[in-house]
């Protein structure tokens, strides 16, 4: 069992496969550094019923950026397929424990799904627990998803912009800290290395153990130790908008509730010849 309203353990979720109105998505999204390949290990093995989420692939497929999110016909159309309704308890997950499958959690929210929680330790989890895995391609159900983006929900570049300069949001960045500070060079070719003005650095990393989500003291402490103010309204980011959601699920975990997440993250703005960019630690 697990207090947190957005976490499910393995066991708990084991005792509801099957049941109406229950959907399992493997989430899964690996960097090309990983070395992985997320739907050939989803076929390879996978939670009974789960059906496969190509973050790749739900996306605006019209904007140059990476992960831009669809509009709300787009991703209904793209829920529909994979037998998903906005109504179901939506259970999601990935193969490292935590790290992609915030990003799903965080988008099926966007558009209106009432109950979404992520499988806690992820698919490492569920197999450490000896439970049940299925092979091949995904059967979805039918099912109809009615998707309404909370416009609350995410930051777009012009607003960004603003933020900066006004200092109105606390900004958290997931970059690893070495690409936060400019000591690594960023993966996309063309993009700067450094942060925005004014953000934090909150590495995906600092926020979970062994794949599973720290507990709330913990949390807060990671918060305080990267200096985010949790009285003040929070914008998370990251290369691609992939990680930065793992900062929204932990803010939310914590009761946190006026969050958003830049859509276009670091990879929009350390390619733009007229945005402010600094190295160093966090000032």
């Amino acid at each position: 069992m697990t207090a947190n309203p957005f976490l499910i353990a393995p066991a708990d979720l084991a005792e509801h496969l099957g049941r109406p109105g229950l959907s399992v998505v493997d989430a899964s999204w690996y960097l090309p550094a990983q070395g992985r390949f997320a739907r050939p290990e989803f076929e390879a093995g996978h939670v009974p019923g789960a059906v496969f989420f190509d973050q790749d692939a739900v996306v605006d497929e019209t904007a140059a950026l990476p992960h831009t999110l669809p509009n709300a016909e787009a991703f209904a159309a793209a829920m529909t397929a994979l037998g998903i309704a906005d109504t179901d308890t939506i259970v999601v997950y990935d193969g490292l424990g935590f790290f992609s499958a915030p990003r799903v959690w965080w988008m099926l929210r966007a558009f209106g799904a009432r109950d979404v929680r992520l499988l806690d330790g992820g698919f490492p989890a569920w197999t450490a627990a000896g439970l049940p895995v299925e092979t091949g391609p995904a059967r979805p159900r039918t099912a109809a998803f009615r998707a309404e983006l909370d416009p609350g929900a995410v930051v777009g570049f012009e607003a960004m912009q603003s933020i900066v300069a006004d200092g109105s949001r606390e900004i958290a960045d997931a970059r690893p800290a070495e690409r936060f500070r400019g000591e690594a060079p960023e993966p996309r070719a063309g993009v700067r290395s450094g942060h925005m003005p004014g953000a934090r650095s909150v590495p995906i990393g600092s926020l979970a153990e062994g794949g599973r989500l720290k507990p709330p003291e913990a949390l807060r402490g990671v918060f305080r130790e990267a200096g985010v103010d949790l009285d003040r309204p929070v914008v998370t980011s990251c290369g691609s908008g992939v990680t930065a959601a793992a900062i929204s699920f932990a803010l939310a975990s914590l009761g946190k509730r006026d969050v958003a997440l830049y859509d276009g993250s670091w990879t929009e703005w350390g390619s733009s010849e007229t945005t402010p960019v600094e190295t160093g630690p966090a000032r």
